[in-house]
């Protein structure tokens, strides 16, 4: 049997009185965990939740996020995780999109669950932290129902960068492999870690490389619920933190209050993890400097269970680089007719192997179009792969400028700018241009106290890039639009109006 809940039934047995989950002062150990989640699975069976319906989970970083994805897996139904954060409407067209049974939510945005459950006919379920309201007269013998590997576990909702939110398929033994891989080889950890839980469980960094990892060795999740750079600082020394995973704008922002806090308190970091979005050389220096702990970056995506590479530990590191594939993944970097192109030549990254997601939910002809006969997964970022195998991104193939005929990615530039002493953040963008077709801008936020004008940006990238390369208009704000995971969002950015230049 591979359902994925097993693994925390196999952890319950091995570490009963163990600390699984940890959110604030409350904690769970693995035996609560389980007993907990098999409670969650009788409420479903005696709801009329069938195997294989769909169960969404709409909840926060808290320990009731975990009880019912488990639950949810246990009873054999598939999990369609959500950000708690959505509007009705929103939450509407992920029920209706997978034909979801019932909704998991907080009573905190109870108006805009229930308006939106109504709406698609899908049972509510409103919990707190600990779903004692809801389970503590039901039984715990629920036993995890029989499922195979290739069965869909979890239904996790593209970003919708590129249209509508599609619905990625990730089955148990894709998620399974995928968490055991992430432990084993890269992160490596075991009982005696503690691993913070600061990226959202919804997605499926945190759900994977956070949640399932650390169920199947026995560490501790350390949850927080909003990520705060200053509350994650001091959750690391309260809880002796040894595992942190964040994307590059928590990395940012933990460095800006990094001198609150003395150096001795962070000590137990022993490795931190990188992904989402590329994460800039001068963060990456500056914050293994000041807490003295290797950041290693990886790459994936929701249809990817998401890890497919990573710098791992036992290998060179190469600064800039997500590495080469993880154990069981293939890569490559292929032109438009889907040749391979000859190293250091950018070119679309595709992706095949046992993480690979089954599908798009009832969309055929998108699963046909992203993942070939062969099994390849075209992922839609360009890259480039050098001489010793490692992969590069260079960018979104969304994201790419074309301005006045030369084609210009908004990664390579943001890396120079974010080398800018007084840059905090920086996001680079097309601005519609008469004659060019599209100018370069950045938009860019700066570190506390420091002081830069946009001028002085410029100029300072201008010496460091080609002339088509420089942004010629840069703007400051004091934060940039970010996804629930704390990926800067280009497509929100607001561009401000500028007068038609035709400066070279």
């Amino acid at each position: 049997m591979t359902n994925l809940s097993t693994n925390l039934v196999v952890s319950a047995r091995n570490y009963p009185g163990k600390t699984a989950l940890r959110c604030g002062e409350d904690t769970l150990s693995f035996a609560e965990f389980d007993a907990a989640a098999a409670r969650v699975a009788t409420l479903l069976e005696r709801a009329g939740i069938a195997p294989g319906d769909r169960v969404a989970v709409m909840l926060p970083n808290t320990a009731a996020f975990a009880i019912v994805f488990y639950g949810i897996l246990r009873r054999g139904a598939i999990a369609v995780p959500m950000n708690p954060l959505l509007k009705a409407r929103e939450i509407e067209f992920f029920l209706t999109n997978t034909a979801a049974s019932a909704l998991f939510a907080t009573p905190v945005f109870a108006e805009q669950a229930r308006a939106a459950s109504d709406a698609a006919d899908a049972r509510l379920w409103l919990v707190d932290d600990d779903l004692a309201r809801l389970t503590a007269d039901l039984p715990t013998q629920a036993a995890p129902v029989a499922r195979a590997g290739e069965d869909t576990a979890v239904i996790l909702h593209t970003s919708g960068t590129t249209g509508k939110p599609k619905g990625a398929e990730l089955t148990h033994a894709g998620l399974a492999g995928n968490a055991e891989v992430t432990a084993r080889t890269l992160i490596q950890i075991g009982p005696d870690d503690v691993v913070m839980g600061a990226l959202p469980l919804f997605h499926v960094f945190g759900l994977t490389c956070g949640l399932n990892a650390s169920v199947l060795v026995g560490a501790t999740l350390t949850l927080v619920p909003r990520f705060d750079p200053r509350v994650a600082l001091e959750v690391i020394a309260r809880d002796r933190v040894t595992v942190f995973e964040g994307v590059p704008t928590m990395y940012a922002a933990m460095l800006g209050v990094a001198g609150e806090l003395d150096a001795a308190a962070t000590a137990s970091l022993r490795v931190c993890v990188s992904g989402g979005a590329s994460l800039p050389v001068a963060v990456l220096t500056d914050f293994e400097r000041t807490f003295d702990a290797v950041i290693l970056e990886g790459y994936g995506l929701s249809e990817t269970s998401p890890v497919a590479s990573f710098n791992h530990p036992n290998r060179v590191r190469k600064t800039g680089s997500i590495g080469t594939p993880i154990e069981g993944v293939r890569m490559r970097v292929v032109d438009g007719t889907g040749a391979e192109v000859p190293a250091d030549q950018p070119g679309e990254i595709q992706i095949a192997g046992p993480n690979v997601m089954k599908g798009y939910w009832n969309l055929p002809e998108s699963t046909a179009a992203a993942i070939d006969a062969a099994g390849w997964f075209a992922t839609g970022d360009i890259g480039r792969i050098d001489t010793d195998g490692y992969f590069y991104i260079v960018d979104r193939k969304k994201d790419l400028i074309i301005r006045g005929g030369f084609n210009v990615y908004p990664r390579e530039v943001e890396e120079v700018v974010y080398e800018h002493p007084a840059v905090a953040e920086a996001a680079v963008v097309g601005i519609p241009h008469a004659s060019l077709g599209e100018e370069i801008g950045a938009a860019v936020t700066l570190k506390p106290g420091a002081s830069a004008d946009p001028a002085e940006i410029v100029a300072f990238v201008k010496q460091r890039v080609a002339a088509y390369k420089y942004p010629r208009h840069i703007w400051i704000l004091d934060t940039l639009p970010q996804g629930p995971t704390g990926k800067i969002l280009r497509r929100d950015i607001t561009i401000p109006t500028f007068e038609s230049s035709n400066r070279s």
